[in-house]
């Protein structure tokens, strides 16, 4: 359980609402073919906040929807109610790269590539992250 912030104006953009709708939310979920089950998603506009609300499948599931959604231009708050250990997660600086997020976060530049296969489907490329991004540092 948990409330993480994200830049409301970086991220992927969908729609043309300021906040994305819960429809768009689950949309992009099924996209990158996160399971939702058990799982409902609610937006508030007025705080651009985001909540998931249930029990998702897994822990690696539960962290990816979160970053799924909070990466998403529009979206400044995402509130997590499920069980499970805290998500340990990472915000882009200006100037870094995964090799240098990884000597921080796991004490070896070379192994960055775990950091990106935590975070696909959402990355693509490994060198294609930007400041305000939010990473998953897989445990």
């Amino acid at each position: 359980m948990g409330l993480f912030s994200f830049l409301k104006g970086k991220g992927k953009k969908l729609g043309t609402e300021p906040t994305p709708a819960k429809a768009e939310l689950e949309g992009e979920l099924d996209s990158l073919g996160l399971d939702k089950t058990g799982v409902d998603i609610e937006v508030d506009p007025e705080s651009s906040k985001v909540t998931i609300k249930g029990q998702p499948k897994d822990q690696e599931t539960r962290e990816k929807m979160i970053l799924a959604v909070g990466n998403i231009e529009g979206v400044a708050a995402v509130e997590d109610e499920a069980e499970g250990p805290a998500p340990v997660f990472h915000t882009v600086e200006e100037g870094e790269n995964l090799w240098k997020i990884a000597e921080a976060t796991l004490g070896d530049g070379a192994r960055f590539n775990e950091i990106f296969e935590a975070n696909k489907p959402m990355l693509s490329d490994p060198d294609k992250i930007y400041p305000g991004q939010v990473l998953r540092i897989p445990a």
